[in-house]
This record gives C-alpha cells, sequence and structure tokens, in this order.
C-alpha cells in the first residue's frame, strides 16, 4: 500500500477524488471515443456539490440568523423544532412548499412568473469562479472579476420585473427603490474592487488570492497591499451590503412604508425563490470580499495541508456572515435620502481617493524597487 498516496489524499481530498476518477476508473472502462464523458461528469458533479452547499447554507443560515438576533435582543429564537431548533429549517421549507400560490389577476402573468424564476440564478452562477480552497474552483476564469460583476446587473433587471408584473403600486415603488439603490451602490462596490486589481495585475480571482500570500512581494509592497485592501474592504463590504438590500439599507422591501416592496404579491415557492436569491447574494458579496480583500483560502499551512485553505476560507466568509446578522439586529433603517446621499458623497469619493492613492503608492514602491 502507497502511504505517501493515502497522506496526500487526507490532506487534499477533492482533488485526489477528482484525480482517481478521470484517470484511473471511468476512463478504464470507456472506449476513447467516449473520454469527453468524463469532463461532462467531472463538471456536473461540482455543480451538484456547490448547488447542494449553497441550498444547505441557506437553510441553516437563516437559523443562525434567527437565533444570533434574538440572543441579541434578549430571546432564544427558534427552539421547539427539533433539538436546539435545528429542524426548523426544514419545517419552513415544507410550510414554503405546500402554501398556495396567488397570482393577482391585474398582473402580467408572464413577467411576474419569469422574475421569480430568474432572481436566484445571477447569485448561482457566481460560485463557478470562486476559490473556495488551494485547487478548489469550478472554472478559474481569467475575467472572474468581471464576470461577477455583469452578473449583478442581471439581479436588478429581475427584481425590477417583480415590481412592474405584479401591477400593485408598493410593488412598483419597491422595485424602482431597487433598481435606485443597486445601480447608486454598485458604482462604489466596483470601484472599491479596483485597487485589488491594480496591486494584483489580474482579473482571475485565483490570482488575486495567490498575489496576497506573504512572501509574493517585498515586505513594503505587502504592507502597503494589506492597507488598502482593508481600506478599499470597508467601501466594499457597506456597498456589498447595500446591494445585497439587508439592512439598515433594506429601503426596496421596507414593511413600515411599503409593506414588503417588489416581492408583496408573492407567495409559496416564488416567494421562496426571492428567499433564496437574498442569500446567493449575501454569500456571494462575503465570498467575493474575503477573496480580494481578506486573503481567500491563504492561510498557514496551506502548502503543507492544502484542506486546510477551505476551512481558512469559510471561516473568514462565515465571520462576515456574522456581521451581516449584527447589522440586522442593532441598525436602524436609513432615510431614502440618507441612502442615496452616503452612496453618492461619502462611499463613491472614498472609492476614488483610494484607486489614486494606490496608483501612486504603487508607482513610488516600482520606483524605489521595492515592488
Amino acid at each position: 500500500m502507497d502511504v505517501n498516496a493515502i497522506v496526500n489524499f487526507i490532506l487534499n481530498p477533492l482533488v485526489s477524488l477528482s484525480y482517481f476518477f478521470q484517470e484511473d476508473i471511468l476512463l478504464a472502462f470507456l472506449p476513447k471515443e467516449w473520454f469527453w464523458l468524463v469532463g461532462l461528469i467531472m463538471n456536473l458533479a461540482v455543480v451538484v456539490v456547490i448547488l447542494v452547499y449553497l441550498l444547505g447554507n441557506t437553510l441553516y443560515m437563516t437559523l443562525a440568523e434567527r437565533k444570533v438576533i434574538g440572543r441579541m435582543q434578549d430571546r432564544y429564537g427558534p427552539n421547539r423544532v427539533g433539538p436546539f431548533g435545528l429542524i426548523q429549517p426544514f419545517a419552513d421549507m415544507i410550510k414554503m412548499l405546500i402554501k398556495e400560490d396567488v397570482v393577482p389577476a391585474q398582473a402580467d402573468y408572464w413577467v411576474h412568473l419569469l422574475a421569480a424564476a430568474l432572481v436566484p440564478f445571477p447569485g448561482l452562477l457566481a460560485f463557478a469562479v470562486i476559490p473556495f480552497g488551494k485547487g478548489m474552483q469550478g472554472v478559474d476564469l481569467n475575467i472572474g472579476v468581471l464576470y461577477i460583476i455583469a452578473l449583478s446587473g442581471l439581479t436588478t433587471i429581475a427584481l425590477l420585473m417583480a415590481g412592474w408584473g405584479s401591477r400593485n403600486k408598493y410593488s412598483l415603488l419597491g422595485g424602482f427603490r431597487t433598481a435606485a439603490q443597486m445601480v447608486s451602490y454598485e458604482v462604489p462596490l466596483v470601484l472599491a474592487a479596483m485597487p485589488a486589481i491594480m496591486l494584483s495585475g489580474s482579473l482571475a480571482l485565483n490570482t488575486i488570492v495567490e498575489d496576497q500570500a506573504w512572501g509574493a512581494h517585498h515586505p513594503a509592497w505587502w504592507f502597503f497591499s494589506l492597507i488598502i485592501r482593508l481600506a478599499s474592504f470597508v467601501v466594499f463590504f457597506i456597498s456589498g451590503v447595500a446591494t445585497a438590500k439587508r439592512a439598515p439599507f433594506d429601503l426596496p422591501e421596507a414593511d413600515s412604508e411599503i409593506v414588503a416592496g417588489f416581492f408583496i404579491e408573492y407567495s409559496g415557492l416564488k416567494f421562496g425563490m426571492f428567499f433564496l436569491a437574498e442569500y446567493f447574494g449575501l454569500m456571494t458579496i462575503a465570498t467575493l470580499a474575503t477573496t480580494l480583500f481578506l486573503g481567500g483560502w491563504q492561510g498557514p499551512f496551506v502548502d503543507t495541508i492544502p484542506v486546510l485553505s477551505v476551512f481558512y476560507f469559510l471561516f473568514k466568509v462565515y465571520a462576515l456572515f456574522f456581521v451581516f446578522m449584527w447589522f440586522r439586529g442593532t441598525l436602524p433603517r436609513f432615510r431614502v435620502d440618507q441612502l442615496m446621499a452616503f452612496s453618492w458623497k461619502r462611499l463613491l469619493p472614498a472609492a476614488l481617493g483610494l484607486i489614486f492613492v494606490t496608483g501612486v503608492g504603487m508607482a513610488v514602491l516600482r520606483a524605489i524597487g521595492w515592488a
């Protein structure tokens, strides 16, 4: 028995399994003209793993959020269904699936339907390029950042369709608020990502992660990069919370003003699709912020034990999820005028300033020879 092979499998199981299936089993039993099937099977396996993970993540992040906010507000949160309330997400899911699907008589049926069908897909497709660990990425796209930014625009269209197709004044107002808010905050969000792209010289997410490793550059460059990335992270994260329409930026679905906003006329499974889209969006923001600014899967002993990279990555992501919950449980909602002014008068100038400082700092460090 090859002891080294066993050790390699334990340290990096996903890569080992991929190699095992591609080389030793599937190809051995297939004729040469069917080799394309191996790639198809492996790609489908990646899709299934990511989809199952995201669905399970959504179920238990709702439970975690209710429990965390409950503790912040001096109450228990869900604790009746199953031990410690652990089966509550499945009870909620079943309840949502069996609820009646009600469509307003005056609604534009196809627009109303397509909005619910399309809204979760941009968040889902973004995970094709997210590096969850060392060598654990669906597609190493050389324009990964641009790909995710392009997908975010599709969410705005779907939410505007929901507001328009419902033929409800509150829904329409929620849809317009969504479009205005997402456009306003996507500008500083994209600009805040620019310093990370400039420092690494690439739009590929895995390259950006590797560029943040200690030893990849001169120590002076690394410390300058760290300061710039942390400052950019603050702008990016706040903008991301706003584009995800989370408290204190949840104006598009402000219950005290417009009942439930763009999805007021949705029920049952269709409502569940908007719920999924919200958590997919949060996961996208958290994973992208981790990748661009917090070192991604980088951490101690990653070169020796590659599977640790997944734990480092998920630890950072769920730490950001806790901040999302913290915001929701403690901060009051912005007014509409405050919301827009904060984007255009605070975050946008800050993002532009960071781009300028990054460019000047890079030029100075290269001139000195500290690149």
